[in-house]
C-alpha cells in the first residue's frame, strides 16, 4: 500500500534526476516523497 506508493515515487524521482528533468519537477517529486514517508512513519511507528 503506502510502501508501494513510496517505492514507485522514489523510482520516479530517481528517473527524473537521471534524465535531467527540470529542477522544479525534481523538487515537487521530492516533496511528495517526503510527505509519503512522513505518513508511513506516523502510521507504523505509533
Amino acid at each position: 500500500m503506502l510502501n508501494d506508493e513510496i517505492c514507485k515515487l522514489r523510482d520516479k524521482l530517481n528517473e527524473s534526476i537521471v534524465t535531467g528533468q527540470d529542477y522544479s519537477i525534481i523538487y515537487q517529486l521530492s516533496v511528495e516523497l517526503d510527505e509519503l514517508i512522513a505518513q508511513y512513519y506516523k502510521i507504523y511507528n505509533s
